[in-house]
């Protein structure tokens, strides 16, 4: 059998390829990341396949091991709770437990916040550096910040919603003056997209978490 990657909306639900939809429906299995987050729009389209099986960041080996054979028995659907999953979550680790057994693994195209990031950008960029998610801890996120400082190729971040404020902080303290782009919500009617220098970000009137990505230009 196999196991096919499906991306899934940024956050607006209609943001779904009728193919998507057709695997979803078709698939003998669906795995997603958090139940609550994924079955509200999956309902909206009228699809169950409870009880749904769960990959996170909690996942224990033997888990994933059994998650395996479920897609070597069966054909299994893998969600994420938005956009492309493997794409910054535990999906990876799927993907190379199926390919170790000779599980065939299938990828669909569909909603990405990367690739929606990017064609936001007022300039033509042929070439970054994805940097993915800071350090949790304090020391980390510092020395993380000193190196990204020294880079001189654009960059593309991402952390967690809750600790929006807290890195649009941490890049105004690092890099004022640098040109970034910042998208947040995506696709959703709360969607704010800022171009400009860092220090002109009002925190004030940043919203306390928000779904974003943010671009440093070189």
């Amino acid at each position: 059998m196999s196991l096919t990657l499906v991306p899934v909306p940024l956050g607006h639900i209609s943001d779904i390829t009728i193919r998507a939809l057709e695997v979803l429906r078709a698939s003998d299995a669906i795995i997603v990341e958090e139940t609550k987050e994924s079955t509200q729009w999956l309902r909206a389209h009228q699809i169950s396949k409870s009880p749904y099986l769960i990959l996170n960041e909690h996942t224990r080996p033997e888990e994933l091991s059994e998650l395996t054979n479920i897609c070597r028995d069966k054909n299994v659907a893998l969600i994420t709770d938005c956009g492309t999953p493997g794409f910054c979550d535990p999906g990876a680790d799927l993907v190379r437990s199926c390919r170790q057994r000779n599980i065939a693994v299938k990828a669909l195209p569909g909603p990405s916040s990367l690739m929606m990031l990017l064609s936001l950008s007022s300039r033509r960029l042929d070439s970054f550096l994805f940097y993915g998610f800071l350090p949790q801890e304090t020391d980390g996120r510092k020395k993380a910040w000193q190196g990204l400082v020294q880079q001189k190729q654009n960059l593309i971040l991402m952390d967690t919603p809750y600790r929006y404020q807290k890195l649009v902080l941490e890049l105004q303290q690092s890099m004022p003056d640098r040109f970034i782009l910042l998208a947040t919500q995506l696709t959703q009617n709360d969607e704010w997209v800022f171009e400009g220098q860092a220090k002109n970000i009002d925190l004030q009137k940043l919203s306390k978490k928000a779904e974003f990505m943010l671009l440093i230009y070189a």
